[in-house]
C-alpha cells in the first residue's frame, strides 16, 4: 500500500514540516528571513557572490519568470552574516 503525504494546513509551519535543504521559498519569505527588501535582494544577487542564488521554477528564460530560494542556503547566509558581525566587533 502506498503512503500518502498530506499537505500542511494553513496553521502548519512549512519549515517545521519539510527538509530545509529541499524547501524552496519565494520572495516574501526571503524578505522576512533576511530582513531585506526586493530591490536589495536583486542588488545582492548582482554584487554579492555569497548571497544565495535563485532556483528557476519554470523552464522559461523570460524576465519575470518565477524563482525561489533554497531555505537552507538562505539560513546559512544569515548565520554567516551574524558570525561576521561578531568578528568585526
Amino acid at each position: 500500500m502506498n503512503s500518502i503525504t498530506l499537505a500542511p494546513t494553513a496553521n502548519t509551519d512549512v519549515r517545521a514540516t519539510y527538509d530545509p535543504a529541499t524547501t524552496i521559498i519565494r520572495m516574501d519569505e526571503l524578505e522576512a528571513i533576511t530582513g531585506i527588501k526586493r530591490p536589495t535582494v536583486y542588488k545582492r544577487l548582482k554584487d554579492d557572490p555569497t548571497f544565495p542564488r535563485p532556483v528557476p521554477l519554470s523552464n522559461s528564460k523570460c524576465r519575470g519568470a518565477p524563482v525561489g530560494w533554497i531555505l537552507s542556503e538562505v539560513q546559512t547566509w544569515v548565520r554567516t552574516r551574524i558570525a561576521l558581525r561578531s568578528e568585526a566587533a
